[in-house]
């Protein structure tokens, strides 16, 4: 039987699955509910500095984006850091912490981008006896126009300094979470790597508007007639947020960097997709406050049922093992030629295929008597939307065309040996150095 324990920057969790600093982890009660249920970490709702609280909306705090059953897709959140005096938080942490002493117990952190600030919250976090902290450098909404939150995240140079002050003041491993509200995520990973940053976190939410009210003209979720911008997070957000992991998985400055991923995790599929690209383990907030805590039960069984599958002893044997996969366009095999491939057996005769190929892409389907939908070689470019429209399952595939076989599209030979588009003659750059 697989072993699912997750060794983090030197914090052990008994599974790679924590809760992510948000209303799931905001106290006492939630977090004991959810290591009850089986959860391996949790990363504590934000800490303010001492002092008044910081003020929540007391209206709707969250928009959503449904799909077309009503599955939740994407989650827009307008809540702050937390709203309970950081003596009350800290004083359940520690009761938490020493009641479950094998669990992952983080305390993510947000106050003014100021030394004294950080030195004087870092002792007291420290005697809790939670395992590590995260800087919260994410929060796109409220927090950032107070100077904190993203507004920290998106400058480099802050992130390092902060992150050194937190090394300085703390014995505790210090994660970075970055926000996605950024150009180029490679540059706030490699100034928390400088800062000493044991690891990065990522993706916090992104900044997002996710409706309008067309009887009252205010953007969702309303307050007052009014609305503000959020963070988007949940299911919609996974593919930017393994793009953003890969990208620091994969930069010389960054690699072998520590990454927590965090993004649209809701099944253990997920979860294994970002392991696969580096990350040491996973922090899952919306699928939680969609499905509840007893989610943590198909995430584990799925995972481990997968790496018994494979015979992969621990998460060790497959972690980072997509990241040499990941390349630049310019790096992709043109030589690479394949063709879709419609099975007549599992075909509905739904057409969806046909319409979106005729009308959006290459007229590379044709429909032939009783509805029996076939593929046009000649016109095929392979670009795989009737493969990702199809409601059918495995339906339709793409089959590669043998080396030595000719492309009936376009008339050439199939090459066995691959090539890109840094040696194919109609890129300049190939012109110039041949000239």
């Amino acid at each position: 039987m697989a072993d699912l324990s997750a060794d983090f920057v030197g914090i052990r969790s008994p599974n790679p699955f924590w809760l992510a600093s948000a209303p799931p982890t905001d106290k006492e009660y939630n977090v004991r509910r959810a290591f009850e249920a089986g959860w391996g970490g949790v990363v504590w709702k934000t800490l303010g500095a001492e002092g008044p609280p910081v003020v929540n909306v007391n209206g709707p705090r969250y928009g959503a984006i449904h799909g077309a059953d009503r599955r939740l897709l994407g989650l827009n959140n307008i809540e702050l850091i937390t709203d309970r005096p950081l003596e009350v938080n800290l004083r359940e942490m520690k009761a938490v912490k020493r009641d479950y002493p094998d669990r992952a117990l983080i305390a993510s952190i947000m106050v003014p981008c100021e030394e004294e600030a950080w030195r004087a919250i870092l002792p007291r976090v420290e005697e809790t006896g939670a395992d590590g902290i995260e800087l919260n450098f994410g929060c796109p909404h409220g927090m950032s126009e107070r100077g904190m939150g993203s507004a920290v995240g998106q400058v480099p140079e802050y992130i390092e300094m902060v992150a050194r002050w937190c090394k300085q003041y703390t014995r505790m491993p210090v994660i970075v979470k970055l926000t996605p509200n950024i150009t180029d995520i490679r540059k706030p990973a490699a100034a928390a790597k400088r800062g000493g940053a044991d690891a990065v976190s990522l993706i916090n939410t992104i900044n997002s508007i996710t409706s309008v009210d067309l009887d009252s003209f205010a953007p969702e979720p309303t307050i007052d007639g009014k609305g503000s911008h959020g963070g988007y997070c949940g299911p919609a957000v996974k593919p930017i947020a393994l793009s953003m992991v890969s990208e620091i998985a994969r930069a010389e400055e960054t690699r072998g960097l520590p990454i927590s991923g965090i993004g649209g995790v809701t099944t253990w599929r997920d979860a294994a997709e970002y392991i696969a690209l580096s990350c040491g383990n996973v922090q899952v907030c919306t699928a939680a406050m969609t499905y509840g805590f007893g989610i943590i039960k198909e995430l584990t069984a799925g995972l481990e049922r997968y790496m018994d599958e494979k015979g992969y002893a621990s998460i060790e044997d497959f972690r980072g093992r997509a990241v040499s996969n990941v390349t630049d366009w310019k790096h992709l095999n043109l030589n690479y030629v394949t063709k879709a491939r419609i099975d007549q057996d599992l075909c509905i005769k739904c057409g969806r295929c046909y319409a979106a190929c005729e009308d959006t892409s290459h007229q590379a389907i044709g429909v032939g008597p009783g509805r029996t939908f076939e593929v046009i070689d000649a016109e095929c470019v392979a670009c795989n939307l009737c493969v990702d429209v199809c409601p059918v399952e495995d339906c339709i595939t793409m089959e590669r065309l043998a080396p030595g076989t000719v492309d009936p599209r376009t008339g050439r030979t199939v090459e066995a040996e691959p090539a890109d588009w840094t040696t194919h003659p109609n890129n300049p750059a190939t012109r110039v150095a041949a000239e």
